[in-house]
């Protein structure tokens, strides 16, 4: 059902916004090309024919715009721009053709909106995007060193690779030719700056994690098996509002369930669909293979977990480990691909995780 008077469409682009407005009343399309200035899209959403409502797609620019819009009185609509619907046939695509097509689906209330986060929530998950990214450099800057002896025939077998004794290892490696001396140098402090990069994040994290909003639902989620401190904050951050969600629509909701291609009499299931954010979704992934191994409540990690968490999170959290430590037996007993059998995990546990977060 349509409320507002007047629909706009939103095209934003870093330099620019081109904008579409239709008239419910009088039919009347209105197209106009905008600056990127917030205060400029604001003043000439505002000026039209209210009630008013905005949609654009969520993007880099971010969601400053919308909490513009809606201060000022504007009901606005981030738009998935996976879930907008488009006409199979169309060819032809512009900033002015987007903005009319955001404008008339808004105005059908075809719009599948994202969630809006606050100021501080969207800065903790800024925190937690750059953990991830250190992550993947890290792992970058390793296997850019490690392949570096490799192909001097140079491999670590003393134990396990990265560990304190095989960092003094790497100082150690010397070579002749001061090209190649330079190279693995070079490597190897890109690797440490990283490490270190990562280690401050991590802290920063750890520190956020016990002093803030996201507290009291990390401290429940820590009551499951594979929920660190640090994985229970960032799927904090990441899913934000738990409760727009529910125990089956999450694991749909971070692509963890099978893609199905059925016609008729036919049913065929393929692999997961990943869709949704990949950054939980992979989390969850390893969460999962933490109950693999028999579960033992008598952990003194999982006991400082529960110590952190009230009595209704600690049963919660027990039953939950003890259901998916049932389930891995049970795939195994079946011959299941491990594989297989831990994207199941991973998607009973995203049900595990929205009943611990949700708890008020």
């Amino acid at each position: 059902m349509v409320i507002e008077r007047t629909s706009v469409g939103l095209d934003v682009h870093a330099r620019s916004v081109v904008a579409a407005a239709i008239d419910e009343v009088s039919g009347e399309l209105t197209q106009r090309r905008l600056g990127a200035s917030v205060e400029e899209v604001v003043a000439w959403v505002t000026g039209l024919p209210g009630p008013v409502a905005a949609t654009y797609e969520a993007g880099p620019t971010g969601f400053g715009l919308a909490r513009a819009l809606r201060a000022a009185g504007v009901r606005c609509e981030v738009a998935a721009p996976s879930k907008l619907q488009r006409p199979v046939g169309d060819r032809v695509k512009t900033d002015a053709r987007d903005a009319v097509h955001l404008a008339r689906l808004l105005r059908l209330g075809e719009i599948v909106a994202v969630t809006v986060p606050t100021v501080e929530a969207e800065a903790a998950r800024d925190l937690v995007r750059a953990r991830e990214d250190a992550r993947g450099d890290l792992m970058a800057a390793r296997h850019r060193v490690s392949k570096l002896l490799l192909r001097q025939g140079i491999q670590y077998a003393e134990g396990k690779a990265w560990t304190v004794a095989h960092l003094a290892w790497l100082r150690r490696q010397r070579f002749e030719l001061p090209g190649l001396q330079v190279a693995f140098d070079a490597g190897y402090d890109a690797m440490i700056a990283t490490l270190d990069r990562r280690g401050r994040l991590d802290e920063a994290i750890a520190q956020m994690a016990g002093n803030s909003e996201f507290t009291p639902v990390v401290d429940r989620l820590g009551c499951l098996r594979g929920i660190s401190t640090l994985t229970g904050f960032a799927l904090a951050v990441e899913i934000g509002d738990w409760t727009r969600l529910d125990g089956r629509r999450i694991g749909s909701y971070l692509g963890l369930v099978p893609s199905e291609h059925s016609s008729g009499a036919s049913r065929a299931l393929g692999g997961i669909t990943k869709t949704g954010n990949g950054h939980a979704r992979r989390l969850l992934i390893e969460a999962a293979w933490h109950h693999r191994p028999t579960y033992r409540p008598s952990s003194p990690i999982m006991r400082a977990r529960w110590d952190r968490a009230g009595a209704e999170a600690r049963v919660r959290g027990h039953a939950g480990n003890q259901r998916l430590h049932q389930r891995w037996l049970a795939f195994q007993a079946r011959g299941k691909r491990t594989v297989v059998a831990n994207a199941a995990i991973a998607r009973e546990l995203a049900g595990w995780c929205w009943s611990l977060a949700a708890m008020t």
